[in-house]
């Protein structure tokens, strides 16, 4: 485990690389071309190199505390000529190495790091450079410069040698990005060790102790999982410590835990584990119903159009295919769009049929505020209530749904509003009535050949709940917590519901640390099975 960590560090790094050699080559070919036409080596004594005398505003420097971002702008500082000087010799380090001319290329970067350091030395110090530290550098730098000119650095063969450079650096950092987007798909996907210790020991209890398996009979009938005088939450998830953080925080912030109920639906695999962590763990009162979904036999190719697509070869060769196309994008192929528990909640209705209103929470997020008030929102009719993520342009129809197709075009307006699933009140009532499961089961008849989306659950549900959706208060969904490091601390407090959605999960060691405690501070850290697995 620690070598494959290692492992997926190494690239990453490796992609920051290759971006700051390819600003480098940018900026250095702009340098480089302005030195060269201002510059005429031939009529040029390379000797000769004009430095700016020391004056009044150089004095004060000395005296008063140094603005290093000032001096480092001011045409008149030392400081500047150096940065100006050092990004030309780069480039000429990169063109001399390109000519085997290993000699010059070491000249040229041993003042390159003689430059380094004094401009180190000002930034640290707070002084200004002087002329005595600075004429030493330039004359030298300067005389190297015009040896490379005078070798065969003309401008033509600048242009051609660094524009081939541009090209091969584009082409490794396009590698670099793809490259390391895989291996955070992987990292993402990936069942730390702790979690899987976990599951391990529940499943053990789960099958050495048949009081958990009777207590599990007794409660399949009780009368709260369909009063609807009680508050419904839905949750369809295979992580059993993600979904009980979801479970813990959205009861300890409630103002009656007792009226809240939750129905878990899980993979055959994941049942026993789930029963057991949930049988045995207090959740205030609150009323907890697992399910399996193998055990949903309505649920068959013969009714809904997605399992008989999950079950077609092609796709599962797509998914778990030997081949590898870079040119599909990595989170495509991930293995989880073919996971049935990731399209339940089109099915909600069917799951739960005496039910009236249901609040669908995802496992990646954190309930911060009381959400029994969700069930009394006017929806105006509509059968979801969604917070809407368009205050950025990009995330309006079209960015997730093909458009150049008449299907899609002739049907929906491309700048619509788009919305976040994660966190949603349903109207069932009313679901039923605008048949939205069956708008669910025409529209993915009509993507069977993949052309109007391609991946995920949002687009068909865009597509489904077009017309049908109510826009609740930002508040009450801020969502990014999995790939924003920006997010305001003010939105994030006032928030009732944060999502970590994205690859950095907070299970994860690539979570982001700044937002890791909101999620940690919900697990039962004193569970005995926790510590036993932290620490082995």
């Amino acid at each position: 485990m620690r070598r494959r960590a290692a492992d997926f560090r190494r690239p990453v790094r490796r992609r920051f690389s290759y971006w700051i050699w390819l600003l480098l080559a940018f900026s250095s070919i702009i340098a480089l071309l302005l030195f060269l036409l201002q510059h005429n080596h031939h009529h040029r004594d390379p000797h000769h190199y004009p430095l700016p005398e020391r004056n009044e505003r150089v004095e004060q420097f000395a005296k008063e505390s140094l603005n290093f971002t000032q001096e480092i702008l001011s045409v008149t500082s030392f400081s500047r000529q150096l940065a100006e000087q050092m990004i030309v010799a780069k480039a000429y380090v990169v063109i001399a190495k390109e000519h085997n001319n290993l000699h010059l290329a070491w000249q040229l970067s041993s003042k390159i790091r003689n430059c380094q350091l004094l401009l180190s030395k000002a930034a640290i110090t707070g002084e200004p450079i002087t002329l005595e530290e600075a004429e030493p550098i330039i004359r030298s730098l300067s005389l190297l410069m015009f040896k490379a000119q005078d070798i065969h650095y003309d401008i033509a063969t600048t242009i051609v040698t660094m524009r081939s450079h541009i090209q091969a650096l584009e082409e490794r950092a396009n590698a670099a990005i793809v490259q390391s987007t895989v291996f955070g798909q992987i990292a993402a996907e990936a069942v730390p060790k702790s979690l899987h210790c976990l599951n391990v020991k529940l499943m053990s209890d789960w099958l050495r102790m048949p009081s958990l398996q009777e207590l599990s009979d007794d409660r399949k009938n009780s009368p709260r999982l369909v009063d609807n005088n009680l508050y419904h939450f839905c949750i369809f998830s295979d992580n059993v410590l993600a979904t009980s953080v979801v479970v813990n925080s959205t009861v300890s912030n409630a103002d009656h835990p007792k009226q809240l109920v939750f129905h878990i639906v899980t993979t055959g695999v994941s049942y026993g584990v789930m029963l057991a962590w949930f049988l045995r763990n207090d959740f205030k009162g609150a009323t907890i119903e697992i399910q399996n979904i193998e055990e949903f036999h309505w649920l068959n190719a013969s009714y809904s159009p997605l399992v008989k697509q999950l079950l077609n070869p092609d796709s599962r060769t797509f998914y778990f295919g030997a081949y590898q196309d870079l040119n599909v994008e990595p989170k495509m192929r991930n293995p989880k769009y073919l996971s049935l528990l990731n399209h339940l909640q089109f099915y909600i209705p069917e799951i739960y049929p005496q039910l009236e209103k249901v609040v669908f929470l995802d496992d990646d997020l954190v309930v911060q505020k009381d959400l029994t008030p969700l069930f009394s929102l006017d929806l105006h009719g509509n059968v979801n209530g969604a917070v809407e993520t368009c205050l950025e342009a990009f995330h309006r129809y079209y960015k997730y749904l093909n458009f150049s197709n008449s299907v899609i075009s002739s049907r929906f307006d491309p700048q619509a509003c788009a919305w976040a699933f994660g966190m949603n009140i349903f109207d069932l009532v009313a679901w039923r009535k605008a048949n939205v499961t069956g708008r669910y089961h025409y529209w993915q008849e009509q993507n069977a050949d993949g052309t109007l989306w391609k991946l995920g659950i949002l687009p068909p549900a865009l597509l489904c709940f077009y017309g049908l959706t109510e826009p609740l208060d930002r508040r009450w969904h801020v969502l990014g917590l999995g790939y924003d490091l920006n997010i305001d601390n003010r939105l994030i407090e006032s928030a009732a519901v944060i999502h970590y959605n994205g690859n950095m999960k907070p299970w994860l060691k690539l979570a982001i640390g700044r937002y890791k405690p909101l999620w940690d501070k919900y697990i039962n850290q004193s569970h005995p099975h926790l510590q036993d697995c932290v620490t082995s």
